[in-house]
């Protein structure tokens, strides 16, 4: 089955949204006719990016047996000044904790899901440049 998502208005620019059976608000700021109920679409984008490569890298680190204990994504985009306006770049930052943390399995992880695993990757990569970092903590 294809993913869906259902959109419906609620008032000015504010979107009711349904993901496969998620609800969550989006919205635009006051400053664009919004009432910043919700995060903006373009933003999704980021959170797409973190979650698809963040789950992959957390379920190949399990199963390379990396003894870490926590795992928190961070991504950041810098938006074009020029219409239409869009990410030309991301970039992500990996924070793991943990004791005898093998940095290379960790590197190997996130090259897997860039290269092999994350369709969102995939799929921006084509117009984005996206760059990451790994941070111990």
């Amino acid at each position: 089955m294809d993913d869906i998502a259902k959109l419906t208005l609620k008032g000015n620019m504010s979107f009711e949204v349904d993901v496969n059976g998620h609800s969550l608000t989006i919205d635009s700021s006051k400053d664009f006719g919004g009432n910043n109920e919700g995060p903006r679409p373009k933003s999704l984008m980021l959170v797409a990016l973190g979650g698809c490569t963040g789950m992959d890298v957390a379920s190949i680190l399990r199963k390379m047996r990396v003894p870490f204990t926590s795992l928190r994504v961070e991504v950041s985009g810098h938006v074009t000044e020029d219409h239409p306006r869009h990410f030309d770049t991301m970039h992500i930052k990996f924070f793991l904790s943990g004791e005898n943390i093998p940095h290379e399995k960790v590197e190997q992880a996130i090259n897997m899901s860039h290269e092999k695993f994350c369709g969102v990757s995939y799929s921006y990569k084509q117009s984005i440049e996206i760059t990451s970092e790994i941070i111990y903590e």
